[in-house]
């Protein structure tokens, strides 16, 4: 059984496919996946014995170089081009295609293997892509949703007009070139009429009744057995739980104002701090004893030793930290990262930060809630109830999706 697993995004978005591949691995499975060529996504996916097929530009370089919106149609007709180009190699033959990550490279992913007649998943690891009755849609950059508007049937109506006009070409050209015909709505050809939300349902419950027959497998969380580097190991076993800081793959304009006003907000809460160096780089301005900067780790092992975690909102992230027990700060930075910040806020594991930019006044409120007794206790408590099968449950149904 040939797999391929099609991708272009962030850490957030490439993570998830080494557990799945592992999975997917484990039941006898050939798997590919299509992802930017980064370095650190080569080498996760080598770990789950799933060889990497480099696609578009590395997601590093365009995220720290943080394109404004105006260039965005000619960045899709790039990543569909590449999408057409390396994926029909790597899906040749297979038996199955799941197709996930930024839009365009999805639709892109999902026409050729269209033209290959390979059966296709289309998979979101969120569900503010997916239309629903119950909330709105994401606004693409640029173009804010109209405020009058408060009808989320009105507003997915119109998110659907604007990925047309920012895709459609793009897609529908690369499509013609193919022999292929054209597609009406993009958002809707990616979407399909049965997505899988890979997210827990506790953190983002898919809510009924809906249009959509949405199947939600549980988040994609690797099985991450690396020990933790002795160094670090070293200082959490030298005092107290520390407070994690971290942005993961998000770039900060700021980043040594952030790190200085996180250390110093951790510091006044009579903490210790661990400083993630993340796509921002953050460090520190000079050394200190009660601080330790961190590179690539294995969060399952850290997140259980922590005191809190502060961090950007990304899905897995968020989701890694509610696994752990550990109380969060959520600064979100763009996209659905508003909303993991509400969830985490709305289940009184932890708080949401307003604005992108935290400062020392901002993160003291933000670590007094999350540091108090009581959120702890409810941390630990809906720390039982996160799904660990997510990925499982998915390499199962991918499978039969390929008979």
């Amino acid at each position: 059984m040939r797999v391929v697993l099609s991708t272009y995004g962030s850490r957030g978005d490439v993570e998830p496919l080494v557990a799945l591949a592992a999975r997917l691995r484990e039941r006898g499975a050939e798997v590919r996946v299509c992802a930017p060529p980064d370095e650190v996504f080569a080498a996760r996916l080598a770990e789950a014995g799933a060889p990497l097929v480099p696609v578009g530009p590395s997601a590093r370089a365009l995220t720290v170089a943080k394109p404004g919106p105006a260039g965005l149609p000619q960045r899709a007709a790039a990543l569909i081009a590449g999408q057409f180009e390396a994926v029909t190699e790597a899906a040749e033959g297979a038996d199955v295609l799941m197709a996930t990550g930024m839009m365009p490279a999805a639709a892109g992913a999902l026409s050729v293997a269209e033209k290959l007649g390979v059966p296709t998943v289309s998979v979101t690891f969120q569900q503010l892509t997916l239309p629903s009755p119950h909330h709105p849609p994401l606004a693409y950059p640029g173009r804010p949703l109209p405020p009058e508007v408060t009808d989320n049937k009105a507003l997915w109506e119109l998110d659907a007009e604007t990925i047309d006009l920012l895709f459609g070409e793009a897609l529908n050209s690369n499509r013609e070139s193919s022999g292929l015909p054209p597609v009406a709505h993009v958002r809707d050809y990616v979407v399909g009429e049965r997505p899988w939300l890979a997210s827990d349902p506790v953190l983002d419950p898919w809510l009924l009744p809906a249009d959509l027959d949405v199947v939600q497998t549980g988040a994609w969380l690797t099985r991450d057995r690396r020990p933790l580097p002795e160094e670090l190991t070293a200082f959490l076993d030298a005092g107290e739980p520390p407070v994690y800081v971290g942005f993961g793959s998000m770039p900060l304009g700021t980043a040594a104002e952030v790190a200085g006003a996180a250390v110093e907000a951790v510091r006044a809460r009579g903490r210790r701090v661990l400083l993630g160096r993340g796509w921002a780089d953050l460090d520190l301005s000079e050394d200190r004893a009660d601080c330790f900067v961190l590179g690539e780790a294995n969060h399952q092992a850290l997140f259980p030793r922590v005191a809190a975690v502060v961090h950007h909102g990304g899905a897995g992230t968020t989701t890694a930290a509610t696994r752990a027990g550990a109380p969060q700060v959520v600064v979100p930075q763009a996209a659905d990262q508003p909303y993991w910040a509400g969830r985490v806020a709305a289940l009184g594991i932890g708080a949401a930060h307003e604005g992108p930019t935290p400062t020392y006044a901002s993160l003291s409120a933000g670590l007094r809630v999350a540091l108090a007794p009581e959120t702890g206790e409810r941390a630990t408590a809906l720390a039982g109830a996160i799904r660990t099968d997510g990925a499982e449950v998915a390499a199962k149904l991918l499978l039969e999706a390929a008979t």
